[in-house]
């Protein structure tokens, strides 16, 4: 039986589409200020749950909803299963955005709108991918079981819930839509580190405050210190910065001598620092040149000298590199100081390759000057790999390589997937090559006809596995 899936996602455009935009219209964004036992992250991940479970009932699936941590449909009969595995919740929309990020729009042929890349976009097609197979109802052996969680851009406490609570085994083998093609079979690990500071706050110039950042797997598209004391010409020095770097900034004054200052740089995904800005680095650099004193002076100095542009970890003494999975890769992804709390933080979030681990991390930056000390993060994921030979990534790159006519090749990359989940996972699309990453950045989109293509490449992928 040769089938164009092509020609079949063709027919689906606009419900495609439709369904999307029902999910994208939603503001899924984690807020813990809302959470309670039927919202366990907040309002919004639960709707987009609901939203995305309802479609499937309306396409004739059985679901089930764990305790709106997460949620599944399943397809199919057979003693194997394959997991899909995506996610409803989006990373903060944060400020600089040409559009509304809750209110999807489609200009010059890109879809804007948070979760439009990541990752509802890729979810949206790839269950246009199994739809297909549904509908047309081709032979498949084996069961498919799709899972939505609501926590994947935070600590994955949604998964953790899932899977001692859904009372089923673990599938067999599966992929997540929720990266890039050819393929994801290998991930670096993952875990946050938090750098301690006191805040004794001596010398001529004051700190009392110092702030930035969203969330620790984003790059801070802005930072903000409030300073006083001996500041000498702190406008001019800051206007000449921020010509000298490219930069915005804001100033204000409190009082006489206390100044409200503002940089903003450029938001990015936390696995790929080099790709943004960071606010607080560079805030960091501009007020290291006053004479601040104590624990205030330390913190500036670790921010300025040691992690501004040091993407890998050199400065800090954690370097390493493996063959196989490449360079440890380091994110200053939230910065907090207040000169009337007795700790503050700077929080690195650092994905690292087979070879090194987070108790040697941390161990390294306990040598950093000016550090009272360094905690872990409660979740953290180990470096995760699946062999190129295996059938699973064997049959996924041979599905990419027919539709695209691109040669297929495994990757290793620094961001986290639902792929890993599994033994036998891999992320598996839906960016394809030289395509523009717009991952928790502003102005987030996808290409309207890239998704069309990818959702083709699922529809046979999953046949394939299937069949």
């Amino acid at each position: 039986m040769i089938i164009d899936f092509k020609a079949e996602v063709e027919k689906r455009r606009e419900a495609l589409l439709a369904d999307l935009f029902s999910l994208l219209e939603i503001n899924s964004e984690r807020d813990d200020s809302k959470a309670d036992k039927e919202h366990p992250f907040g309002p919004g991940p639960v709707q987009a749950l609901h939203k995305f479970l309802e479609i499937a009932e309306r396409d004739g699936y059985e679901t089930k909803n764990v305790d709106n941590y997460a949620g599944h449909f399943t397809f199919g009969e057979g003693q194997e299963e394959l997991g899909i595995f995506a996610h409803m919740d989006v990373v903060p929309a944060g400020s600089g955005w040409n559009t509304d990020p809750y209110k999807p729009e489609i200009i010059d042929g890109k879809l804007y709108a948070r979760g439009s890349s990541d990752d509802k976009g890729p979810t949206m097609a790839c269950y246009y991918g199994l739809k297909i197979i549904k509908d047309l109802g081709l032979p498949v052996s084996k069961r498919v079981r799709f899972v939505v969680g609501t926590d994947e851009e935070s600590g994955w406490q949604d998964m953790d819930y899932y899977f001692k609570h859904v009372g089923l085994p673990e599938p067999d083998f599966g992929f997540s839509p929720d990266a890039e093609f050819p393929i994801i079979n290998g991930e670096k690990g993952n875990i946050t580190e938090y750098l301690h500071f006191g805040n004794d706050n001596t010398g001529n110039a004051k700190l009392h405050s110092f702030t930035g950042g969203l969330r620790e797997n984003m790059v801070p598209e802005s930072a903000t210190a409030v300073v006083s004391g001996q500041l000498p010409d702190l406008a001019g020095l800051l206007d000449a910065f921020a010509k000298e770097h490219k930069l915005q900034y804001e100033i204000s004054t409190v009082d006489e001598e206390t100044y409200t200052i503002t940089i903003i740089g450029k938001s990015a995904h936390g696995s790929t620092p080099e790709d943004g800005i960071n606010g607080g680095t560079y805030l960091s650099l501009l007020l290291n040149q006053f004479d601040f004193g104590g624990d205030a002076k330390a913190y500036l100095q670790v921010a300025a000298r040691v992690l501004h542009e040091d993407f890998t970890g050199e400065k800090l003494g954690i370097a390493y590199t493996d063959a196989k999975m490449g360079a440890l890769s380091m994110n200053a992804g939230v910065f907090h100081f207040d000169s009337a709390k007795a700790d503050n933080t700077i929080a690195l979030n650092i994905r690292y390759p087979q070879g090194t681990d987070p108790k040697s991390i941390q161990a390294g930056l306990e040598k950093v000057t000016g550090v009272v000390s360094v905690s872990l993060s409660e979740h953290g994921h180990t470096p995760h790999y699946v062999p190129a030979d295996d059938e699973l990534v064997a049959t996924l790159l041979s599905v990419y390589e027919k539709q695209t006519g691109l040669k297929g090749h495994e990757q290793v990359i620094g961001g986290g997937t639902f792929g890993r989940l599994l033994k036998r996972g891999v992320a598996f699309g839906a960016m394809f090559p030289d395509y523009v990453n717009t991952m928790h950045q502003a102005n987030e989109f996808t290409d309207v006809e890239d998704l069309f293509r990818a959702a083709a490449i699922y529809a046979e992928a999953i046949y394939e596995l299937i069949k």
